[in-house]
């Protein structure tokens, strides 16, 4: 038995827990939430700015999303809502974040984490949009900034081991893009441009692109929008062992975002022809329920 099959989920209910999906399409600056089938979409908020990366906080009863804004104005930031698009604010203005892209919650600790691409930076905030703070800075300046391996796209955090994971994905299609750990904290005596303690766990990908952790039975997802047969693919692997990355989807048309419902043993994978696909967390069962429906980004599940 290999380490990912040990490691599935114990619950294998299939399709029929209730929830919501909140999807941002970058095409149309629009935020949409439907069911997990595609049905009931409404379109909840207007006139973002590139929106990129979305979670949910059902029990406050908001989204938050990131805005990548024009990249050379360095104008990202991020705002949040209601679940149904009211009370919009701004809680990291623009001038803070550079470009910011995935988007992680951390209800325990009550931080935002967030990857700022050409920022070349891994951040977090308060959920109020205070305390900003750098944890990692791969580059600085306009210089880096051109060097797309120095580029972070997606986050994940792992709060039992105290560990982020982010992406690095590289120039398209390159074969450059990686797979980063780190401690949460900076290790004492140290800068987020110095830190010690981080570790490449892939290296040679062609582009990584969103994280997801499975953090009941230690897998780590992500999608890779770079060419096959590697690229356009949803890949996992184990986090506490040493073993080779899955495939389990694959024929994406640019794979972006990921949604990870555990105990319903299913994923939610959205690309950038336009495209919601769902399928168990095997890969198995795999249905595209919407596609040609503008360039989608970002996706979030949530049990309303």
């Amino acid at each position: 038995m290999t380490a990912l099959e040990a490691a599935k989920p114990k619950n294998t209910s299939g399709f029929t827990r209730d929830g919501r999906l909140f999807v941002l399409e970058l095409s149309g600056d629009r935020i949409h939430s439907m069911n997990p089938d595609g049905s009931d979409r409404r379109t909840i908020v207007s006139n973002c700015r590139l929106p990129d990366g979305i979670v949910a906080d059902v029990a406050a009863g908001h989204i938050y999303w990131t805005n990548m804004g024009i990249p050379n104005l360095n104008d990202g930031s991020i705002e949040r809502a209601d679940l149904d698009g009211g009370n919009r604010r701004v809680i990291i203005p623009q001038g803070v974040t550079h470009t910011p892209k995935q988007l992680h919650l951390d209800k325990g600790s009550g931080k935002l984490y967030w990857s700022d691409r050409e920022g070349m930076r891994v951040m977090r905030a308060n959920l109020d949009g205070s305390q900003v703070e750098t944890l990692v800075e791969t580059g600085r300046g306009d210089r880096d900034a051109r060097d797309q391996t120095k580029w972070c796209v997606g986050i994940t955090v792992d709060p039992k081991s105290g560990k982020i994971y982010w992406t690095q994905k590289g120039p398209d299609n390159g074969e450059l893009g990686r797979i980063l750990r780190a401690s949460i904290e900076i290790p004492k005596g140290e800068t987020a441009t110095n830190r010690s303690d981080i570790e490449v766990l892939f290296d040679h990908l062609p582009e990584p692109i969103d994280l997801e952790l499975d953090l009941a039975n230690r897998i780590l997802y992500w999608t890779d929008r770079g060419d096959p047969p590697r690229g356009n693919t949803v890949n996992r692997v184990p986090i506490d062992t040493k073993a080779e990355p899955e495939i389990l989807a694959t024929h994406l048309m640019e794979g972006i975002g990921i949604a990870l419902d555990v105990p319903g043993n299913r994923m939610f994978v959205t690309d950038f022809a336009g495209s919601v696909y769902s399928a168990d967390l095997q890969g198995k069962n795999e249905r595209n329920f919407l596609y040609a429906q503008g360039n989608l980004t970002g996706i979030a599940y949530a049990e309303i």
